[in-house]
């Protein structure tokens, strides 16, 4: 696998290395340079250094730690030979570069080192000197390599937090933004929840009237149908228009249609016996809820789960009684039972209406929002078997006041 080409150094890079180049040219054709530390060697090495010094200065930003490591023999040879202003001024930038473009390791280590190379030198030009002067050389060491090595500390310390700050944002927008699309995805849910629990029973009826209308040839049965027809057609109309209510924001102060409620559970099996119109059927409601008050997510989500067992019941279910219970405990604590129980079909003769299946669903979905318990399917009763859909809804004080 061929190895990634190298990067070009970037314009600071080569800015700072040519104006160091020109500027430490000009300077040692005016002869503003140092004495050399053994005064019979030649100046011409500096101009060797300041080279050095400047290539080592496009790698600044792309390899600073190599830069860094060639700019110091470049230093040393320059130091020997004659100092040139611009030469050391290009090091202390080196030495600014690799602390902040530099890895962790250096980020920590380099403004040590140089630390204790100051110590170092001063001590040892103390020792060559044995006098005053040597404390110059080393005040001039710490201002070549400390000063610059914690200025690129305190940058990358503000860098690194305002790139912490910049992408705890972009962690909070992100954040933001799945919050949102969950809240429209649970939202859509809920309307479709809505959508299919109070339209899907009046379809049914219509269904199952329409077939009986086109399959009788009968005008008395054609009109009792389409009668149905009709009463089932408004009645949807309505449910669609609440619903609509209640996704509109409200207007000159109207408020939108009430929410539905147990107490029109009796309407609810009207409608049913209605859609059936078979004396072999039977719709019973046995209410033991006493007197305790139910907050209104329970009772929509009571009302619904008995609203679609029903319309399951009118297309799926065999002969027989269609019982919808509802019990809580004596004295209104405790959770509210749901129970719709209605005798299973053999399962060979085809429903009397289409489904889209998505029932039990909707209301599994809607028991574990209030963090209940859900059951379907069928059970034992008596010599055979009934389909039972069975909720556990639980009500706390403090939701019940």
């Amino acid at each position: 696998m061929p190895g990634r080409p190298p990067r070009l150094p970037d314009r600071v890079a080569v800015l700072i290395a040519v104006v160091g180049l020109l500027g430490g040219l000009v300077l040692y054709g005016l002869g503003l340079s140092s004495r050399p530390l053994v005064p019979s060697s030649p100046k011409w090495p500096a101009l060797v250094a300041l080279a050095v010094m400047a290539c080592a200065e496009l790698l600044r930003r792309n390899a600073p730690l190599t830069g860094l490591a060639i700019g110091t023999g470049a230093f040393v040879l320059d130091f020997c030979s004659g100092n040139l202003i611009a030469t050391t001024g290009m090091y202390t930038d080196l030495v600014y570069a690799a602390v902040l473009y530099g890895p962790q390791a250096a980020y920590r280590l380099i403004p040590r080192a140089t630390e204790v190379l100051t110590v170092l030198g001063t001590l040892l030009a103390l020792l060559l000197t044995r006098s005053p002067e040597g404390l110059l050389l080393g005040i001039a060491l710490g201002v070549i390599t400390v000063a610059p090595a914690w200025t690129g500390v305190g940058v990358r310390v503000h860098r690194d937090a305002a790139e912490a700050v910049w992408l705890a944002a972009e962690r909070t927008a992100l954040l933001a933004e799945m919050d949102r699309r969950e809240a429209v995805g649970a939202e859509r849910a809920r309307m479709a929840r809505e959508l299919h629990d109070m339209v899907a029973g009046h379809l049914s009826a219509i269904a199952i009237h329409s077939s009986a209308a086109l399959s009788i040839d009968e005008p008395a049965a054609s009109r009792e149908a389409l009668g149905v027809i009709r009463q089932n057609s408004v009645q949807g109309l309505a449910e669609m228009r609440r619903l609509i209510g209640l996704l509109r924001e409200t207007v000159g102060g109207d408020d939108p249609a009430p929410t539905p409620r147990l107490d029109g559970l009796d309407a609810l099996l009207d409608r049913a016996r209605t859609a059936v119109r078979d004396d072999r059927f039977s719709f019973v409601l046995r209410d033991e809820r006493g007197t305790g008050a139910l907050p209104v997510p329970v009772e929509l989500a009571a009302y619904r789960i008995v609203q679609e067992s029903l319309t399951n019941a009118v297309k799926h279910a065999a002969s027989g009684e269609v019982g919808v219970g509802l019990h809580r405990p004596a004295g209104g604590a405790g959770p509210l039972v749901v129970q719709v129980t209605s005798p299973l079909g053999d399962g060979r003769s085809a429903p009397r209406a289409p489904g889209a299946g998505a029932g039990l669903v909707g209301m599994r979905e809607r028991v574990a929002l209030l963090g209940g318990e859900f059951e379907a399917g069928p059970v034992p009763a008596g010599t055979g078997e009934v389909w039972r859909v069975r909720a556990v809804l639980p009500v706390t004080e403090e939701e019940a006041k």
